[in-house]
């Protein structure tokens, strides 16, 4: 009876959110991503000066979500999104609500429609832990469970390797990372190093290595030796 209310509560919902984030308008963007409704950028984030914090408020009439918008490849399909991952650290409430998630956008019959992917403890992703990084690991592991519900043939709770046999060609149109569950309880996260594929993003830039910031850089993309070749990674895309 848990599971069902969670879901009927998450329908009703996800039908207020869809309505919410056609009217945001843009907050930030950045090379791969763009930040939205109530995302802005953070320091510090995990092992990195910078992280991108969104939150979420109800009650469901005045919702406020935030989440990050990234970039996509044309012609990419289902088939061919194989990890996704993020840190991630709760400094206000926890995971509840089908939020936060990874939202991923696809085409099933000429109409656009969601693939869920939540974050936190399965099957419920609820009492994610406030005030520690944590790690999801690679959300798209064969056994993982995801939410295919949206789609004709869909499940609230199907592995991603029946997803891909059942799902695999839809095209991908979108992937966000999203906070909304406000209307269950607030919510403030902060996100780093999301993983979409071979492709990390960590919201730095070559500003955050001015200022001594380089010497924040303790794991991946750094350490850097100095200001200046943390200055130059950034200057060159990141390489």
């Amino acid at each position: 009876m848990k599971k069902l209310n969670h879901r009927a509560s998450f329908f009703t919902f996800a039908l207020v959110f869809m309505m919410v984030f056609a009217g945001i308008v843009l907050a930030a963007a950045a090379t791969g991503y763009t930040l939205f409704g109530t995302a802005t950028l953070v320091s510090p984030g995990n092992n990195s000066p910078t992280g991108a914090q969104t939150s979420s408020e109800g009650p469901l009439e005045t919702l406020t979500v935030g989440g990050i918008d990234f970039d996509t490849a044309d012609g990419l399909t289902f088939e061919d999104l194989t990890k996704l991952s993020t840190d991630y650290k709760f400094t206000e409430g926890t995971c509840g609500g089908g939020s936060p998630r990874f939202q991923v956008n696809v085409i099933q019959g000429g109409v656009e429609k969601n693939i869920f992917v939540y974050i936190g403890p399965e099957p419920n992703y609820t009492n994610c832990p406030t005030g520690t990084w944590q790690s999801t690991g690679d959300l798209l592991e064969s056994a993982r469970l995801i939410d295919t519900s949206q789609l004709t043939g869909g499940n609230f709770y199907q592995s991603y390797a029946d997803a891909l046999a059942a799902f695999g060609d839809l095209e991908v149109t979108g992937i966000q990372l999203v906070t909304d569950g406000g209307w269950q309880a607030d919510q403030t996260v902060i996100f780093d190093n999301v993983m979409i594929n071979n492709t990390t993003y960590t919201f730095e830039s070559k500003d955050s290595c001015k200022d001594g910031g380089w010497e924040n850089f303790t794991g991946a993309p750094g350490p850097f030796r100095n200001q200046g070749q943390c200055v130059s990674y950034f200057a060159r895309g990141g390489q």
